[in-house]
């Protein structure tokens, strides 16, 4: 019996101690959370799902802090303010790292967070506005990036003259190497100068550490392959590239008989369009439907004659299924034109090079008709040019004449002439025959 009791004090003892030893685990962990999240490459449509994404499952999971570390040379102006609207909404404090660089959109993203931390080494800035061709956009498209800039900085109690200097080249800052036609870039040691960073850490330990999260969960929020492949399909400079090789390849696919490489490459690079700004959030099922009707009508016009009702509809839908899935009714316009003129060139390329094959067969006369067939074509007359006849109707100016003993049909050369009347012929052309009254 009293080996029993032993047994069980025993057990008793031990289960207190691992008891204590969990409640201090417990009591030493900690129970706050961190999600970083990486803003890397050309800002574009991509990334805005991306970072929607990532700050929502973020204040979901109840996130005390969002660190964004930051490497991207810019992008698009449209994509960068969405993405500072969704990182300035965000109901859970935030973090810029600039891990390498923050030029351009990047810096203005950077800008939008809480506060700012930079790594020795790496730059932020140079935010000008430019066009397609790389030249300085106009100014009311110009002085409304820098108010947002401007902007931007107000908001976290920043210098906005920094902020204007980097999208501006006429503001004169000759200590920071800006002004005469230079934009302002911030190196990590200058951003800290003029309260445009708040630390300068040399790596993600360090930042955690003056941010007091040192002991926080770290959840690292990772771009699935789907958004990799959206961030890359929807950027403006591909989408025209990968429409024309979408429609030059089916167009190619017509002229070769079953379903080759072109056809493969033409329906993937389409496939991909869609694909892409489906995942990006621009694409609905919507979009989709109509662009595949469109092809069905466009096939329908391949397989009967003249161009009709299914290939007006047929383009109609084509373009409106590819307007509705982009997210720039301006770009997908143009990128649909640089298609178009790109199909056009391939289409007389393949006339020229195959001829009559393919889907061009239907526009060709190929029936010929030859004596072999009983076919026997108008005869020139022009023995006839100089005999005389007598008009055996009135020709007004045409009738007949009886030149000899055959029976002609004519047309007068100088109008009216009565039945009766003499006349000469004076020119034949294929089965034209050309009289003249004769004078007596």
């Amino acid at each position: 019996m009293f080996h029993k009791t032993k047994i069980y004090v025993g057990l008793l003892v031990l289960s207190l101690v691992i008891l204590a030893v969990n409640i201090g685990y417990a009591n030493d962990s900690s129970d706050r959370l961190v999600y970083i999240v990486p803003v890397e490459q050309t800002v574009e449509r991509g990334l805005v799902s991306f970072l929607e994404r990532s700050v929502t499952e973020a204040e979901d999971a109840g996130a005390d802090r969002i660190i964004f570390e930051i490497d991207t040379p810019g992008g698009a102006v449209d994509a960068a303010g969405d993405i500072a609207s969704i990182i300035q909404d965000a109901s859970i404090p935030t973090t810029a790292y600039v891990t390498e660089e923050a030029m351009s959109a990047g810096a203005f993203i950077a800008l939008s967070a809480d506060n700012i931390a930079m790594a020795p080494g790496t730059e932020m800035g140079a935010a000008q506005v430019i066009d397609g061709s790389g030249n300085a956009a106009s100014n009311k498209a110009q002085s409304h990036w820098e108010a947002n800039m401007k902007g931007a900085a107000e908001l976290n109690n920043r210098n906005p003259k920094y902020a204007v200097a980097m999208a501006d080249p006429s503001v004169n800052l000759p200590e920071f190497r800006a002004g005469e036609g230079e934009l302002l870039s911030l190196t990590a040691s200058e951003a800290l100068e003029v309260n445009y960073t708040e630390y300068v850490v040399d790596d993600r330990e360090e930042l955690l550490a003056e941010l007091d999260v040192a002991d926080a969960q770290i959840q690292e929020f990772e771009v699935s392959l789907a958004e990799q492949i959206a961030r890359f399909v929807t950027n403006p400079v591909l989408i025209p590239i990968l429409l024309s090789v979408g429609s030059i390849g089916l167009i190619m696919e017509l002229y070769s008989p079953g379903f080759g490489i072109p056809g493969i490459l033409g329906s993937a690079s389409l496939f991909l369009f869609f694909f892409g700004h489906a995942i990006a959030g621009f694409a609905g099922f919507e979009s989709i439907i109509l662009f595949i009707v469109g092809i069905i009508l466009l096939i329908i016009e391949l397989l009967i004659p003249g161009f009709g009702i299914f290939g007006v509809l047929g383009i109609g839908a084509v373009i409106t299924g590819m307007v509705l899935a982009s997210f720039s009714t301006m770009n997908i316009v143009i990128s649909i034109l640089i298609a178009g003129i790109l199909s056009i060139i391939a289409i007389i390329v393949l006339f020229t090079m195959f001829g009559k094959k393919g889907p061009m067969e239907r526009f060709v006369l190929h029936d010929a008709v030859t004596t072999d067939d009983g076919f026997i074509s108008n005869e020139s007359r022009d023995e006839l040019v100089g005999a005389t006849g007598v008009s055996l109707t009135s020709l007004r100016p045409a009738g007949s004449i009886l030149s000899g003993e055959e029976r002609l049909d004519v047309i007068s050369e100088g109008g009216y002439i009565e039945k009766g009347e003499n006349v000469k012929i004076v020119e034949t052309e294929g089965s034209r025959i050309v009289v003249r009254k004769l004078n007596e």
